[in-house]
């Protein structure tokens, strides 16, 4: 069982690596088993479809966030400091190229050509990301801890919009540092003022 468990993961993280490179239609079965040294059939034996490869691999990828931010969550208890560390925590992921996109706001930018399967759990992947900031928001509200200019569901998209918007800027000028450039505005206008 480990064999299909260690082959399964290496088709998944060979089509994030692609995905990351070239999008859902930079990549096919020909390539994923160029990559992990297997034939397409395999391929198929474990993810019938494109469709049930990516869909599988965002589903992982959900999994693997929450997972994440609970362990965050149970380290971390202060909303500006979660928020630090969110943000903290890809930059570091930028910095060192270990994930220097995420994978769903790459997907999302292809939301209308990609099959509804997929495009079902990238819009999870968003509603999960935007409650968990909505509650930090709605957290650091009510202690004290931020300073919210609007409603904490828009501060939170807002955050969102800036972390993915700073990924890309990152991305885009090949400057990793970019990504800290554009957020430290960000969390210094949601630091109250005591706190600065």
């Amino acid at each position: 069982m480990s064999n299909l468990s260690t082959t399964s993961d290496e088709i998944l993280t060979s089509a994030r690596a692609l995905i990351m490179t070239g999008g859902y239609n930079g990549f096919s079965y020909a390539d994923i088993a160029a990559v992990v040294g297997i034939r397409k059939a395999s391929i198929h034996h474990h993810f019938p479809s494109k469709t049930d490869l990516v869909r599988t691999l965002v589903v992982r990828y959900r999994e693997d966030a929450e997972a994440g931010i609970a362990g965050l969550e149970q380290q971390v208890r202060n909303p500006l400091a979660l928020l630090q560390a969110y943000a903290g925590h890809w930059a570091q992921c930028i910095e060192d190229a270990s994930r220097p996109f995420c994978v769903c706001a790459l997907l999302a930018s292809e939301l209308p050509a990609l099959p509804p399967e997929v495009a079902a759990e990238v819009k999870a992947f968003f509603r999960f990301a935007s409650t968990w900031l909505t509650s930090v928001m709605e957290r650091g509200l009510k202690d004290g801890s931020l300073k919210l200019s609007s409603e904490p569901r828009v501060e939170a998209e807002a955050f969102m919009a800036s972390v993915h918007g700073a990924m890309l800027s990152a991305r885009a000028y090949g400057t990793p540092e970019i990504f800290a450039t554009i957020l430290t505005p960000t969390l210094q206008r949601l630091t109250p003022t005591a706190a600065r």
